[in-house]
């Protein structure tokens, strides 16, 4: 087992068991929530519906098009930079040599190349590419998230979206999107809808302002390369009922009244003033399911599983993502990279080469081998998009030894898997010079309803602020020729 883990021993065992050993009342838990929790601890049910869900993989700081999946092989040396195009599967289909692995399964993903917003600040970008709107709200502030921010699409997701297995309909991980100057990115939170309608958040990656990428394999600084750092884990919560508990020993209730006082109060601290019984009764599910909570402890997974993922920070998010919509979570949100990670401005191609793109190769690869195997990937739609791309011309910053890129609304690729995803499809075009869409541009707004209609949620869906304002959940229509059927 891998030192790169803190993760608690769990008990494996069922709501049902929780009930009879009288954890509801112990857990602060009222007669209303019993009928569920019971409902969901019997054996052999099955969901009537064949729900879908969503894997949302965010690259913070924007994946460079012509580094990925544009790529320019024609175009001037400053603009298709130093990397090869290779051939997948699909013929007349090319993406970047540094990735092989994706170029392998290429009939199991599409891409949009031509999806455009107006904005090159990161902020502002972020809010854009994580609402699924456009436009910037009244009195938007790069500097910080506001109340009267739209509501993220995990937000929208956990507010109306039905939960499966009594979880969280919408869970983040492994941390929140955080400057190194310590400001908190717009876009990711409930907004309009109110703070109670934050989605989940599973803090498993602790925030490091001075490093970025894939620890401890790929850890990197833009400007100095590789980097080493020995106190940095990824932690699975402590959920857990301890196991004295579950076997019916409660003598000692001062004990465990401390026990649960504590996680109440790490809670507490996490929901704010988010309405605290959502966020505990989704609690309950997590400490008394076995299956759940070992969806949070990618330490325990079968060892050859974690190799294929990768033994870093972006193979054991993914890996928790896979796990998490297998146990039920309808989206789950995945931020690759911190403090604007993918944000190449300096030494673009070496850090992109050695630090970036082997591990979101190799993870989002067995992500689709997985979800695959598991009979899972048809139900569950894959988006890979990052907030902008980048400037058709490669740039080196003043003082800089190596050149880089900067950011650029215009056009960006996303990336598309599962969920009905026709593989092998490439939806738009860009110019040349990979700087504005030619054929079907596509808007942010395309890209939530693609979202939403993987989710179940209706055409006609309205969600209402804090002051019951309506607004329409669809502020597009799903991508045309992404899905097949």
């Amino acid at each position: 087992m891998t030192d790169q883990f803190i993760h608690p021993k769990r008990p494996r065992h069922t709501r049902r068991a929780a009930i009879q050993a009288g954890a509801i009342g112990l857990l602060g838990l009222g007669m209303n929530h019993l009928a569920p929790l019971r409902a969901l601890g019997r054996s052999g049910e099955t969901p009537k519906e064949k729900a879908k869900s969503v894997i949302y993989i965010f690259l913070s700081g924007g994946l460079a098009q012509h580094e990925s999946f544009d790529m320019k092989p024609d175009a001037p040396l400053e603009v298709r930079g130093e990397f090869q195009a290779i051939p997948t599967r699909t013929p007349g289909i090319h993406i970047c040599e540094h990735l092989p692995e994706l170029a392998k399964r290429s009939s199991m993903w599409a891409l949009c190349r031509s999806l455009t917003h107006g904005s090159n600040d990161h902020s502002a970008a972020h809010h854009i590419m994580l609402t699924g709107r456009s436009d910037l709200p009244l009195g938007f502030d790069p500097s910080k998230a506001k109340e009267s921010d739209w509501p993220s699409m995990a937000a929208l997701t956990t507010a109306l979206a039905s939960s499966r297995n009594n979880l969280p309909p919408a869970i983040v991980l492994p941390e929140k999107l955080i400057h190194n100057s310590g400001r908190v990115i717009p876009g990711q939170f409930g907004g309009l809808l109110g703070r109670r309608h934050d989605p989940w958040w599973l803090d498993s990656s602790p925030y490091n302002p001075s490093t970025y990428g894939a620890f401890p394999e790929y850890l990197f600084h833009h400007r100095d390369g590789a980097k080493t750092q020995a106190n940095l884990v990824f932690r699975s919560p402590d959920l857990s009922i301890p196991e004295w508990l579950m076997e019916g020993r409660l003598g000692d209730r001062l004990a465990l009244l401390k026990h649960l006082d504590r996680q109440r109060a790490a809670l507490e601290h996490a929901a704010e003033v988010q309405g605290f019984e959502r966020y505990w009764q989704s609690a309950v599910s997590l400490l008394t399911e076995g299956a759940v909570a070992g969806a949070f402890d990618v330490g325990q997974a079968d060892p050859a599983l974690r190799v294929r993922y990768g033994e870093n920070s972006f193979g054991w998010s993914l890996l928790t993502a896979a796990r998490l919509v297998e146990a039920g979570v309808r989206l789950v949100q995945v931020n690759l990279g911190n403090d604007e990670t993918w944000d190449t401005h300096e030494g673009a191609f070496p850090n992109l080469k050695n630090f970036l793109l082997p591990p979101m190769d190799r993870a989002v690869s067995a992500l689709l081998d997985d979800l695959k195997d598991r009979g899972l990937l048809d139900s569950t739609l894959i988006v890979m998009a990052g907030e902008f791309g980048r400037t058709p011309k490669i740039s080196t910053l003043p003082g800089a030894a190596l050149p880089g890129r900067d950011h650029w609304g215009a056009v960006q690729s996303v990336f598309f898997a599962g969920g009905g995803v026709r593989g092998g499809t490439v939806i738009g075009a860009s110019d040349r010079l990979g700087g504005y869409p030619v054929a079907d541009a596509q808007t942010p707004e395309n890209l939530s309803a693609t979202i939403y209609h993987a989710l179940g949620l209706p055409r006609e869906t309205i969600w209402h602020d804090e002051q019951r304002r309506p607004f329409a959940l669809y502020q597009g229509e799903p991508i045309r020729g992404l899905m097949s059927g």
